[in-house]
């Protein structure tokens, strides 16, 4: 797909901050640059949102760009080329230190070779391993540096600091508690009553905005019984969001729309061994099941971190809202409040059984917004607040081997998948595309890491069956399959791997 340069970076030559002075001009520039970032929000996944914000000594901002989606060009350089020679001698804001997709190497020469004398970061990079290296580069070719907050307090550089913990929500809240950033969302009327259909249709176009937000979207089996949810992320932009399916039961109707793979993926997460034959029938028509041995929302956002997912939104029932709250894994609410009396002495909550009785026991939400979509109000508020923490990143070498005896419709609990990348957020499994080059030199684009490496296997073997093999790898919608696909042809025939697979 194409992209304008136009629509995510432009020569601004506005005076955003001019008539401020110091730091508090530094703090408008970085809130700017947080604020242009999150508009890429659910296309950079699983990379962090950068931006950039370039502006004259005279305050004039130069040029301006953001990541505007995994693989193209970083903030900074799209920054520098919409400024072209306003930026010598310039200062360049920045909501988070470079550090991944292309590396610090790409963002950092193109300031570098701009003629950008001075750098402000809103906040180090989070992961470990990338923290302060692209700082360090910077000073090291000649460039004042700052980071705010670290020479100066003050209450406008914390908020600015704070725009630019809430950008990289996701990544940071992903790195620190080893499960995905979760979005609680639910709807209900003004007597608490909870059902389909209660907000507007803003509010729901708002919905559509936060799934496109979202690597996932989770819902139980209770809400697919019901509601029978297609879960699109149609009128929110973005890109769509797996489904994932919570049920212990696998008691399911066999006409569903989530059934339907042939736009984006659905896996359905369950107790092991239930109805092993409509297990079947899920994986005939292309869904995905994966079993566990004791269902609980944090074994299963574990395994979901583990296959580099960094947000995933909740959309379910009281019971299993209950269930994910109390196992610790909601770190935000979005509560969606209609101006309407339903009534009824057993009308459902959005939030079941928590074991609280008393007022005392509540949990308090931070960082509370109130915002009217359309006649409702919208409440939010993180349950768990943004921390600002260094990470601790698993090495790259830890790696524990799948099972090549499963067979192709039984799943197997895998606790760890080798990290891909050296940026701590991709994995074999990853749900994410990617582009690599084919022998041509042309990019190609392959459903995901796994099925790209188990496809290299066969490269270059001058025989039908080893292409056959490839072909059947890229068609192949789980990287689950791609990988059961590619250590069957390994075991059953080692003469089509290549020779630097062996």
């Amino acid at each position: 797909m194409a992209f304008s340069l136009g629509a995510y970076a432009a020569p601004l030559m506005c005076k955003l901050g001019a008539d401020l002075d110091g730091h508090a001009q530094d703090a408008a520039y970085v809130r700017r640059a947080a604020d242009i970032a999150d508009k890429s929000a659910g296309f950079t996944s699983p990379h962090p949102n950068f931006g950039c914000v370039i502006a004259t000594s005279t305050g004039k901002v130069a040029g301006e760009g953001y990541l505007y989606a995994q693989g193209t060009k970083p903030a900074e350089v799209l920054a520098v080329e919409a400024g072209g020679e306003w930026c010598r001698s310039a200062t360049a804001y920045l909501n988070l230190e470079p550090g991944d997709c292309h590396g610090d190497h790409t963002a950092v020469s193109a300031l570098v070779q701009a003629g950008i004398t001075r750098v402000v970061v809103g906040i180090r990079n989070p992961l470990q391993h990338l923290r302060g290296n692209a700082v360090r580069a910077l000073r090291s070719q000649g460039l004042q540096v700052h980071v705010l907050g670290e020479d100066l307090q003050s209450k406008i550089i914390e908020e600015a600091r704070k725009s630019c913990l809430l950008v990289n929500a996701p990544l940071i809240h992903r790195a620190t508690s080893r499960v995905p950033f979760s979005v609680l969302k639910y709807a209900m009327t003004l007597d608490v009553g909870h059902a389909a259909w209660i907000s507007s249709k803003k509010s729901r176009d708002r919905v559509f905005e936060l799934r496109g937000r979202s690597d996932a979207i989770v819902v139980g089996g209770n809400t697919v019984r019901r509601d029978n949810p297609r879960l699109t992320a149609r009128h929110g932009g973005g890109h769509m969001p797996m489904r994932i399916v919570l049920t212990q039961s696998l008691n399911l109707p066999e006409k569903a729309n989530l059934w339907d793979v042939s736009d984006v993926s659905t896996i359905v997460v369950t107790q092991r061994g239930a109805k092993r034959d409509f297990q079947k029938f899920l994986a005939s028509k292309g869904v995905e099941v994966v079993e566990f041995d004791i269902l609980n929302p944090r074994d299963v956002m574990e395994y979901f971190h583990d296959r580099g997912y960094l947000s995933i939104l909740w959309e379910c029932g009281g019971t299993l809202a209950a269930s994910a709250i109390s196992s610790g894994v909601i770190h935000k609410v979005f509560a969606f409040v209609a101006p309407k009396i339903i009534g009824g002495k057993n009308a459902p909550t959005p939030v079941g059984e928590l074991g609280m009785v008393e007022m005392s026991q509540a949990l308090d939400l931070t960082d509370v917004c109130y915002e009217q979509v359309g006649p409702d109000m919208l409440v939010s508020g993180f349950l768990q607040p943004v921390p600002d923490l260094t990470p601790v990143i698993p090495s790259v070498d830890e790696t524990f081997a799948i099972d090549p005896s499963v067979t192709p419709y039984e799943s197997s609990i895998i606790s760890f998948y080798k990290t891909w990348d050296p940026y701590g957020s991709f994995s074999n499994f990853s749900p994410h595309p990617i582009q690599m080059p084919d022998n041509g030199g042309d990019y190609v684009t392959w459903s995901g890491v796994e099925h790209y490496y188990q496809a290299q296997k066969f490269v270059g073997v001058n025989d039908p069956a080893a292409l056959d093999c490839i072909e059947k790898i890229k068609a192949v919608r789980s990287p689950e399959e791609a990988a059961r696909i590619g250590r069957w042809m390994q075991r059953h025939r080692p003469d089509l791997v290549c020779s630097s697979a062996r």
